[in-house]
């Protein structure tokens, strides 16, 4: 691959087509980390993202057990199981090991978690 200089003389090429695929990559797990995943704890221990990157894909997967705990509870079954226990202990197995990340406590479903 041929290397191209940006503004600032920054060299372009197969750094930055990798930066690119990994953002994209991360963008389309974090769209639907069941697709790329088969539990939570599988996302811990993926070494081709950071532990910052690792909470998005976590936070994104929560977001989505939370819907789904909601939908159960109004009667719209159907879907895959919710996974909100084992994707809240994945989400803070990470934060215990990032320094500096916030930490929550438990909360609903509903989301709604107090920080700490």
């Amino acid at each position: 691959m041929q290397e191209r200089f940006g503004r600032a003389g920054v060299v372009f090429g197969r750094h930055w087509a990798d930066t690119m695929a990994k953002k994209q990559l991360l963008e389309d797990i974090k769209n639907n980390p069941a697709n790329f995943y088969r539990t939570p704890n599988d996302v811990a221990r993926d070494r081709r993202f950071s532990d910052p990157e690792r909470l998005e894909i976590l936070e994104a997967w929560e977001r989505d057990a939370r819907a789904l705990a909601v939908a159960d509870d109004e009667g719209m079954t159907g879907g895959e199981p919710s996974r909100l226990q084992t994707v809240v202990e994945a989400r803070r197995e990470i934060e215990n090991r990032v320094p500096g990340e916030t930490k929550y406590r438990e909360s609903s479903k509903y989301g709604g978690g107090s920080v700490q």
